[in-house]
């Protein structure tokens, strides 16, 4: 049985600068983790981007659709990987806010 996490963020950039945001930190923690999974790929097609990891001999997907005002992020974990759905929704969430808050040096396009 597969366990589903969604996680809204609100935004207030556009969905092009939403897009480019995402996409960066999405690249970021794949550099910051490669030691830590076995397979991870994205692939966007408009502003959907699936995004599919492998560890721990589980795979989880998860699908972020951006829109121009908030960014859902819908994840499919294995019933293995159940159990930390909170952490990782925590961590999502986190990451998630972080690139799409506009702050100081930040602008939009």
């Amino acid at each position: 049985m597969a366990n589903t996490i969604t996680i809204t963020v609100p935004h207030d950039l556009g969905v092009e600068t939403a897009k480019k945001r995402l996409a960066e930190r999405i690249e970021m923690l794949q550099r910051e983790y490669m030691d830590k999974v076995a397979q991870s790929e994205v692939s966007w097609a408009g502003d959907v981007a699936t995004v599919r990891v492998a560890a721990l001999g589980q795979s989880a997907t998860a699908r972020m659709t951006v829109l121009p005002e908030l960014v859902r992020i819908e994840v499919q974990l294995p019933w293995l990987l159940a159990k930390l759905s909170g952490g990782l929704q925590d961590f999502i969430s986190r990451n998630a806010n972080d690139v799409l808050r506009i702050g100081p040096g930040k602008k939009t396009s």
